[in-house]
């Protein structure tokens, strides 16, 4: 498939054929969700309020609605809360502080423990943390969902989608398991995608243990938080991105330079090094 563009290779994927998208993107060696990336859209106003919140909750994740409502008029936004709390929840974006309610975003019965505490981490493959995050574009916005492993802090799979449908997050973590194996554990924050019996199943049919973050809790699923946070305020807020294929682009190289360059955090190894070279 070398001497094909990825245009090119893109463009004989057929929705209607006998073989599955997914199988025919295998095939053609291209991304699957890079022939879904329709911007999703809101109002000029409206995306940019929600731009403004993005950045506002990177630099503070426990603002919920009316600390929100407070920050942006600080920055002559008057907006009511019930604006505030719809574009939130479109976001996807929850304030982080212990809350009473821990079965609200999905069932209580799939909701799983926190499996990393004192859990000595020593080896690639032994836990993935998986999140999504709202990224803001110059005309709509979309979802990026990242997959870490912990040990090395390695991205062995990403996906830029136009929706927070569970089903984006296993089709996700098909590609990952056929690329790099499966982990031991993976963990979570409890968001309705994996508080489901969708995610569950998939998990157990696989054989891997499922951990999930203690509702409220910053610190728990950190690594993959903080590089949301990295990868906003060194591409997303930098270089805004046009458009979804623009997105697309734009991720992909950043997440080459993440993989591939040495992090202070791991002794200044680089992740692709760590990840590959122990696994």
């Amino acid at each position: 498939m070398e001497n094909r563009t990825v245009k090119e290779r893109k463009s004989l994927v057929e929705k209607d054929h006998a073989v599955s998208i997914r199988r025919q993107t295998e095939l053609l060696e291209i991304n699957r969700s890079s022939l879904y990336i329709n911007p999703l859209g809101e109002s000029k106003e409206n995306l940019d309020l929600m731009t403004q919140m993005d950045r506002l909750y990177t630099q503070d994740p426990t603002l919920g609605v009316l600390g929100m409502q407070d920050e942006l008029l600080d920055k002559g936004w008057t907006v009511n809360h019930k604006r505030v709390r719809r574009l939130l929840r479109k976001m996807g974006v929850e304030a982080i502080y212990p809350k009473r309610n821990l079965s609200r975003l999905g069932k209580a019965k799939y909701i799983h423990p926190y499996l990393l505490r004192h859990l000595k981490v020593e080896r690639p493959n032994q836990v993935w943390a998986i999140d999504i995050t709202y990224i803001p574009m110059v005309n709509g916005f979309m979802y990026l969902t990242a997959v870490i492993d912990v040990y090395s802090r390695f991205i062995v799979g990403w996906q830029i989608s136009n929706s927070l449908e569970k089903e984006t997050q296993t089709e996700l973590l098909t590609d990952c398991f056929r690329r790099y194996g499966k982990p031991e554990i993976i963990n979570s924050d409890q968001g309705s995608q994996y508080t489901s019996e969708h995610w569950v199943s998939f998990l157990k049919e696989n054989s891997v243990q499922i951990s999930m973050d203690g509702k409220g809790r910053a610190t728990d699923n950190a690594f993959i938080e903080r590089f949301f946070r990295t990868l906003k305020q060194k591409y997303v807020y930098l270089y805004p991105p046009k458009n979804g294929s623009d997105l697309y682009q734009g991720t992909k190289n950043f997440m080459e330079y993440y993989n591939n360059r040495r992090h202070r955090g791991i002794q200044r190894n680089r992740p692709s090094q760590l990840y590959h070279n122990a696994a």
